[in-house]
């Protein structure tokens, strides 16, 4: 009867307080790791705290298409500044093509992990094919499927340049308008953060 009413001695009481320490640094260390990936996950999927202020020029594809939703199908392991004409390729197309052609060449040392390409719905004009046979003997030349383009690209008549990564995910796209300094700056962003391509 006079053990019940005893207190626990203190060697017997510490082991308790030690385990529960232990418990609750447990419990901290795996909030400190799988914490963050749960508000990542939810901020993405929830699209909340998402800043608003950003640091690229063109319009980021985040929705997980591949160069085969926009109507293009092809095998490429670098980087690809692709350029595609739903229409014929007129003076904006021609000038997203020279474009692509001059931000590669921008690149400098890394220009090997890109290449540039054009992917047409309509057969080019003879002199403009001409040209490109003499100028650009590097773009990759593709077809373009225009009912994907239509659908997969939301655009219907409006060239388009497009940033690809080495796995064909859609990264950026660029209407004519876009300055070719903004271009380059996005795509020396890209390849210095990416280890791959």
């Amino acid at each position: 009867m006079g053990a019940a009413m005893n207190p626990p001695s203190m060697s017997e009481a510490k082991p308790l307080v030690n385990r529960r320490k232990g418990r609750m640094q447990l419990l901290l260390i795996l909030l400190g790791v799988i914490g963050p990936m749960i508000l990542a996950t939810g901020m993405y999927k929830l699209n909340f705290w998402v800043p608003e202020g950003r640091s690229y020029h063109g319009e980021l594809i985040g929705n997980g298409q591949t160069r085969a939703d926009i109507g293009v199908q092809a095998q490429e392991e670098r980087w690809q500044i692709l350029v595609t004409a739903p229409k014929d390729c007129a003076v904006d197309c021609q000038q997203l093509v020279y474009l692509a052609r001059q931000i590669q060449i921008g690149l400098g040392r890394d220009a090997s992990r890109a290449s540039h390409a054009l992917a047409t719905a309509q057969t080019l004009n003879s002199d403009y094919e001409t040209k490109l046979q003499r100028e650009y003997p590097q773009l990759q030349r593709y077809s373009l499927d225009l009912p994907a383009y239509t659908k997969g690209a939301q655009s219907n008549d409006v060239p388009h340049l497009w940033i690809i990564d080495p796995h064909g995910n859609l990264v950026l796209r660029y209407d004519p308008s876009v300055k070719g300094k903004d271009l380059l700056n996005d795509l020396r962003h890209l390849l210095k953060l990416s280890n791959i391509g």
